[in-house]
């Protein structure tokens, strides 16, 4: 059985007390790490190869970057989605585990009609045409990270204020939604199809969350390899109650393969 998880840290840096201990208590074999926000030469590599991980980055100073700690071996890594040209550390891709994973961070997009939203599906065109080429290797895919959009209104804390915003705009569920067609499981959602208000992010903002006033934004997407091997998928709240917190909670599956 292994255990995979993604997480938007929000800084390495800062998060690092918080990441070391969670590794200490219930080491995930697996972890998908986005807006690290450091350049690979500061990343905190000695603590973590402390608890017996593999690591592979690809950083960026200040914003973005992209990180996979692995308990396994790490092969075949690939930095940037092939054949699109992007400054931006947003994806990470390697084979570990008899798996290949990889952690996006996809753009927020800032608002709807940007320079910024048009980047954000630029991108998301390329991930597609990416995870086609992806699928047809016939092996176990976990595609982790924050994909900054609400697959539904399901996933959202105020369908009718966030209407047509950002994150949950149709052009973006659309783009999402062509990827996962590609044939690809939501293992958050096809393992509690039915719970409501299960969200991965909370503003720091108006006690957003303890109110529960969050977005599902994380997600976990499986290729039928891997989804046929899901055996749980669950967000890990208890790391967002913490003082000095990310604004996101870890997702984690477990895979029997």
């Amino acid at each position: 059985m292994a255990k995979i998880a993604t997480w938007n840290v929000n800084s390495i840096r800062t998060r690092l007390p918080h990441l070391l201990s969670w590794l200490k208590e219930s080491p995930p074999d697996v972890v998908l790490l986005q807006e690290t926000k450091v350049m690979d030469d500061q990343f905190p590599r000695d603590e973590i190869e402390t608890l017996n991980y593999n690591i592979a980055l690809y950083g960026q100073k200040t914003y973005n970057g992209v990180a996979i700690l692995s308990k396994f071996p790490l092969e075949d890594v690939t930095t940037g989605i092939p054949g699109f040209e992007d400054e931006q550390a947003r994806y990470i891709e390697a084979v570990t585990g008899g798996m290949r994973v990889a952690s996006i961070y996809v753009p927020n997009g800032t608002e709807v009609g940007s320079d910024k939203f048009a980047y954000k599906l630029d991108f998301l065109k390329h991930l597609y045409t990416h995870i086609q080429t992806l699928l047809t290797y016939d092996e176990a895919l976990i595609l982790g990270g924050d994909y900054n959009i609400t697959p539904s209104d399901e996933d959202v804390y105020d369908p009718k204020e966030w209407h047509e915003k950002i994150l949950c705009s149709t052009e973006e569920r659309n783009a999402l939604r062509s990827i996962i067609y590609l044939g690809l499981t939501d293992a958050l959602k096809a393992m509690h199809p039915d719970k409501k208000e299960f969200y991965t992010w909370w503003d720091y903002r108006a006690g957003a969350f303890q109110n529960n006033f969050g977005l599902r934004i994380d997600h976990l997407l499986l290729s039928p390899q891997a989804a046929d091997c899901l055996k749980s998928c669950e967000v890990d709240r208890a790391m967002r109650t913490l003082e000095k917190a990310s604004d996101h909670a870890p997702v984690i599956c477990e895979i029997d393969l």
